[in-house]
């Protein structure tokens, strides 16, 4: 089992940064444009008093080992499910794989703290395992390669349309 932390700096305040990370026109372009996913639509955000919780599927843009794709298969796709508790602003998250679910975990926790006055420090800590005889470490480590490339690439992309002033 992997865990580890992806941080990054955005150029904003911790309520921008929420809206934007919430926002479903940012969120569906950045997975389409910037993480190039064939495939990617959020099927519902539902905002009650205490949380707001958001539901996506998508199919990612995979460069893997062919190992790992052969057991993945070609049509991997996944759904996400995950919430902001609006009263510590830390999204939880769950990944639920279309294939070998049962031997497949990817999920955690999103949380952003002030460092200045227009900007924050996002920190990712996530959690990949794979339960799979002979590959279930290249899984992993090929799964993280991915994932931290991703996050870095949110964090551009978020600070680009920041800085274009692109209003949310």
């Amino acid at each position: 089992m992997g865990k580890f932390t992806v941080t990054n700096e955005i150029n904003c305040n911790l309520e921008t940064f929420w809206k934007l990370f919430l926002d479903k026109g940012f969120t569906e372009t950045l997975y389409r444009d910037e993480l190039q996913f064939p495939e990617f639509r959020i099927v519902e955000q539902i905002e009650t008093e205490s949380e707001i919780i958001r539901r996506s599927e998508g199919q990612p843009k995979m460069e893997l080992p062919a190992p790992v794709l052969k057991v993945l298969g070609s049509g991997f796709r996944y759904t996400e499910e995950g919430k902001l508790n609006k009263a510590t602003k830390v999204w939880s998250f769950k990944l639920t794989p279309s294939t070998l679910a049962d031997k497949l975990r990817n999920e955690g926790i999103v949380r952003a703290e002030a460092i200045g006055d227009n900007k924050v420090r996002r920190i990712a800590e996530l959690v990949i395992e794979a339960k799979i005889f002979g590959v279930g470490g290249l899984i992993e480590s090929a799964a993280e390669k991915e994932l931290r490339k991703g996050w870095e690439s949110s964090a551009v992309a978020m600070n680009k349309w920041i800085a274009q002033g692109k209003t949310l």
